[in-house]
């Protein structure tokens, strides 16, 4: 643990201290710390060969409201899915490694470990679908192997990505954990690792909490966003810390349906693309808090990113008391995010409301997509270092009484 991120741990508790012990903010559930179950229907012990089948039957016979506990030692799997009601407990000294075998993961079209014309040609290593209830308990650890060769080849998963990045294409890598269609999941104390692809990934969920989460994966590795809420609603994270390749969290809404209602609080983003809304918005993403967030190295820092292929209505996004620090682009409010993009989707973002923001240097963007459509943003007590540059186009921007620094194009210092 990073002397950085011990000092972020202990301001957060106090900070904690100070507020009531329910995080109340726009996810609409009142969401307390969670707690491990106390049932325990299996503990299986590792083989030091592969446990997907071991595993896989462990939870399909454990019931609802138990957990599944690994204890110390090295467990390896492929594909697991989940239960409703089950909770994989991983305990403090255990691991879980996903076997790094493309035709464990392949969903019957043999993309899984290749580059295609598309993607998703793989399962992810653990799945909540059609589930409700359960989760990921526990102090240990869930490790991708994105940086481990791919049998039979001399190739990781995440040089397969960037060799589909340089050559044109799609890699087809597994998520870790993908959750589809399902209701009340949560994530404590976790630590994720190493993700091939996407750490966490939601398609219409209604009701997750992830509390106390580890994401720790290095800056280079390509689309390992950390946790993506997706056509989703009532979600919340936070107390977490998330360093990872892409997006630290991304809240999408494609064709599947909008997101709305999501809370992200009381957390650290260490380096990563930043804590972005899109680029996928055509379904439309509203109501979102993010508040007590430190963003460190991060690339980006607060970030919504849409274009006329994908763009939508975000609306009622507020960011309140954030750090940023060694940024690029601290605030990049942009749609305009593929210049070459074509269709009629358009991007409009309203209601954006930034409040007690501090940051360093780097550039400010704000770009709507004409005046017709343009940003309707409003900050107060906003304030960077004197070589931070606005770039601000067909934006209208309402600043509050304790003001904007650097002061805003066109606008008089705060006095």
């Amino acid at each position: 643990m990073t002397n950085l991120f011990r000092d972020w741990i202990l301001l957060s508790i106090v900070g904690v201290m100070t507020l009531c012990p329910a995080a109340r903010a726009q996810d609409r559930r009142v969401v307390v710390e969670p707690v491990a179950p106390r049932a325990v229907c299996d503990r299986p012990v590792p083989s030091g060969n592969n446990d997907t089948a071991r595993l896989q039957d462990a939870i399909d016979h454990c019931p609802a409201g138990a957990a599944v506990y690994l204890g110390r030692g090295e467990f390896s799997s492929g594909p697991l899915e989940m239960k409703s009601g089950v909770t994989l407990w991983i305990g403090r000294g255990a691991r879980l490694f996903a076997i790094p075998e493309p035709t464990a993961y392949d969903k019957g079209w043999g993309h899984c470990g290749r580059i295609a014309g598309k993607g998703d040609g793989c399962r992810p290593l653990i799945s909540f679908s059609k589930t409700r209830g359960g989760g990921i308990y526990g102090e240990g650890i869930i490790d991708g192997q994105g940086g481990t060769a791919m049998a039979g080849s001399a190739e990781t998963w995440w040089q397969l990505a960037r060799r589909a990045q340089a050559e044109g294409g799609h890699q087809n890598a597994p998520r870790l954990i993908q959750i589809d269609h399902a209701q009340d999941i949560t994530f404590h104390g976790i630590t994720l690792r190493n993700a091939p692809n996407f750490h966490v990934a939601m398609n219409r969920v209604e009701g997750a909490t992830f509390w106390d989460v580890t994401i720790d994966t290095p800056a280079d590795a390509r689309n390992t966003d950390g946790i993506d809420p997706g056509a989703s609603q009532d979600v919340t994270i936070s107390h977490s810390m998330i360093r990872t390749g892409d997006d630290n969290v991304a809240v999408k809404a494609g064709n599947n349906g909008s997101t709305r209602y999501i809370s992200i609080i009381h957390n650290y983003f260490g380096w990563g693309h930043g804590m972005s809304i899109g680029s996928e918005v055509n379904s439309g993403v509203s109501d979102i808090l993010v508040r007590d967030l430190t963003l460190d190295g991060t690339t980006s820092g607060l970030r919504i990113k849409s274009d006329v292929s994908r763009g939508g209505l975000v609306e009622r996004v507020t960011y309140e008391n954030v750090r940023l620090r060694g940024n690029r682009w601290p605030i990049m409010f942009d749609t305009k995010y593929d210049p070459r993009a074509d269709g009629d989707r358009i991007p409009l973002y309203r209601q954006i409301v930034l409040r007690h923001v501090r940051g360093d240097n780097g550039t400010l963007l704000m770009r709507g997509l004409d005046q017709a459509h343009a940003l309707q943003i409003t900050m107060d007590d906003v304030r960077f270092g004197k070589s931070a540059a606005w770039q601000i186009e067909n934006a209208d921007v309402t600043v509050g009484n304790s003001g904007v620094s650097p002061p805003l194009p066109g606008r008089l210092p705060d006095r």
